[in-house]
């Protein structure tokens, strides 16, 4: 049974950082594209950041580039996420995901498996 565990979430302050962590039982890890998406309330799931399997291509939404990083674990089945200069706007359920699509297409939303979210909440 595939599952995708998700970790870090939080009740921040606009500026301050979050390293969000997903530890997938999938197998074999590499044989999928990983990332992360998010929800806010009231809003439309969106996508955030996606790694291909090497972790050669990265994809981010543009609101987050420059203050996110993922990067994957093989050894470990982890992807993380690095979020930096948090603001309240980031305000949302993440949710850890695994596809075996291309990355451009996961980064669409072709996922095949989602966590179950962690909130992460910046106040101003």
């Amino acid at each position: 049974q595939v599952q995708l565990v998700e970790s870090g979430g939080g009740l921040v302050q606009a500026g301050d950082s979050l390293r969000l962590s997903c530890a997938a039982s999938i197998r074999p890890f590499s044989n999928y594209v990983m990332g992360w998406f998010r929800q806010a309330p009231g809003k439309e799931r969106e996508s955030v950041a996606a790694i291909s399997r090497t972790g050669e291509n990265i994809y981010y939404t543009d609101s987050v580039k420059g203050r996110f990083t993922i990067s994957r674990d093989g050894a470990k089945s982890t992807v993380t996420l690095e979020m930096n200069s948090l603001r309240p706007e980031d305000t949302a359920a993440y949710y850890c995901a695994a596809g075996t699509s291309d990355t451009r297409s996961f980064y669409g939303g072709r996922v095949d498996y989602w966590g179950k979210g962690t909130l992460v909440t910046v106040s101003s």
